[in-house]
């Protein structure tokens, strides 16, 4: 709170000393500006209280003690080739041939794909059927395992679920597992969009094949009050809402408005930018498509301040820590081994 009183205070002093416009960029420009009004619970074993060293970095990182994103280029390089005694025995080595091949058909010269664009979708639709209340459910592979992709606010995601489910067969007698596998396709998805953040990632959850619990995800006609409420039981808090909803830069819509399939959210999808937080502001809703949900989150109370910030001066800066720690919180829901989990950020390609 005292970065956002500082910033309110400054604001006020501007308009006498013209040299505070470059004091309140430095503000707004810091991490733990960004970060303010985020979540800091704990999830899943970590509530416990006994952690691991994995354990301690996932609390770090829950708490924005620590940044959810990896800032240095890919550092891993694996010992052998998939399969070898020397691959085999390197936790990181399957997760770097998963990483790759998802690279591959994620990025390319105009930017990230529509499998990576669907990957970063998949991604918030196995994690997000689970709240406070669940018993099971969350970042557990069940997308994919069972029936849930034929619900209907799962369409549109069979093109990179057939992608995944053919990444899992291949890779699965390796060892990698589904829940991890679709929630890496969301972070590389991520990182393969020009601007976007690269953010840490960890596998060895428990995959589920029971199908989630229904009637946890959110609806693009549900407003702004509903859609903090539905957050606030996965534990997220109305800011990380907003920061999450940015996600819509790298989106287009086929089934909101059948007859305008395809019309994008922003102006470059395959472009990671904040740009997007100013269309529900400015937008007429002809070319670039803007839904009922970001349009109510953008004019609510609760809710437009921070979305205002996002969407001006320096939004960019602003907007890709605060994305980064609320997905990160996102990739954990339901899952309670976070103890136990290897952390493989090393292995994600960047551009």
């Amino acid at each position: 709170m005292k970065a956002l009183l500082l910033v309110s205070h400054a604001a006020v002093l501007a308009h006498a000393y013209p040299s505070m416009d470059r004091v309140i960029t430095e503000i707004e420009a810091r991490h733990d500006f960004a970060l303010e009004g985020r979540s800091t619970s704990l999830l899943g074993d970590l509530l416990g209280g006994v952690l691991t060293g994995v354990g301690e970095v996932i609390a770090d990182i829950l708490t924005a003690k620590t940044d959810a994103t990896s800032t240095g280029s890919p550092s891993y390089k694996p010992p052998g080739a998939l399969g070898s005694n020397d691959c085999t025995r390197d936790p990181l080595c399957v997760w770097y041939y998963v990483a790759n091949e998802m690279w591959a058909s994620f990025a390319n010269q105009d930017g990230c794909t529509g499998l990576a664009r669907g990957a970063i979708r998949q991604g918030f639709h196995d994690a997000a059927a689970w709240d406070v209340d669940s018993s099971y459910g969350g970042a557990d592979g069940s997308l994919l395992l069972s029936d849930e992709l034929s619900r209907s606010e799962n369409l549109g995601l069979q093109a990179i679920g057939d992608t995944t489910k053919a990444i899992y067969a291949k890779y699965h007698p390796h060892g990698a597992g589904m829940a991890d596998i679709i929630q890496l396709g969301a972070i590389a998805g991520t990182a393969a969009c020009p601007g976007g953040p690269r953010i840490r990632a960890f596998a060895g959850r428990t995959d589920d094949p029971r199908a989630a619990p229904p009637h946890k995800l959110p609806d693009s006609s549900m407003d702004a009050p509903t859609l903090v409420s539905l957050f606030a039981k996965k534990t997220f808090t109305a800011n990380d809402l907003v920061a999450l909803v940015g996600a819509h830069t790298a989106a287009t819509q086929r089934f909101v408005d059948p007859s305008r399939a395809g019309a994008p959210l922003d102006a470059d999808p395959q472009i990671w930018d904040a740009s997007f937080y100013r269309v529900p502001l400015t937008g007429d809703n002809q070319t670039i498509f803007i839904l009922h949900s970001d349009r109510s989150l953008a004019l609510d109370p609760s809710t437009k301040g921070l979305w205002s910030r996002f969407a001006g001066a320096n939004g960019q800066n602003k907007w890709n820590p605060a994305y980064a720690q609320a997905y990160f919180r996102m990739s954990m829901l339901g899952v309670d081994n976070l103890n136990r989990l290897t952390e493989i950020t090393s292995v994600i390609p960047s551009r």
